[in-house]
């Protein structure tokens, strides 16, 4: 992608950066921090969602700016729905193994911390 100079640092493509790189980073520190807090990795998944939808915009504005052509964009913006719709689905099932297990476990049994879910049933 070529950006004008004053897109290169500060602006658009700056923008871009941080927001690709944003889901990768949101979802490595939220599951270092599923052992301390199941709450945390619900909220950094959600912050790894939403930088998905944010490079969508962002890939939106290239592609009417010029920057890059109709054709690309909507191939890149497809890519990243479907990321935000594994993200998406991560959380849904994330959050029905938190119920499932919260549930089931008994005073004095089991040690109250969850790790992330297998492949859960269809």
């Amino acid at each position: 992608m070529q950006f004008p100079k004053i897109e290169q640092f500060g602006g658009l493509a700056d923008q871009i950066r941080r927001a690709s790189k944003s889901i990768c980073a949101n979802l490595a520190e939220g599951f270092g921090k599923q052992r301390q807090s199941n709450l945390e990795f619900k909220r950094y998944l959600l912050m790894a969602v939403g930088s998905s939808d944010e490079m969508q915009v962002w890939l939106k504005y290239c592609s009417d700016l010029e920057y890059i052509d109709q054709k690309t964009c909507e191939r890149w913006r497809s890519e990243y729905r479907q990321i935000a719709r594994m993200l998406q689905s991560l959380y849904t099932k994330w959050r029905l193994v938190l119920i499932t297990d919260y549930r089931s476990l008994t005073p004095g049994r089991g040690s109250g911390a969850f790790c992330l879910p297998v492949k859960a049933d269809p």
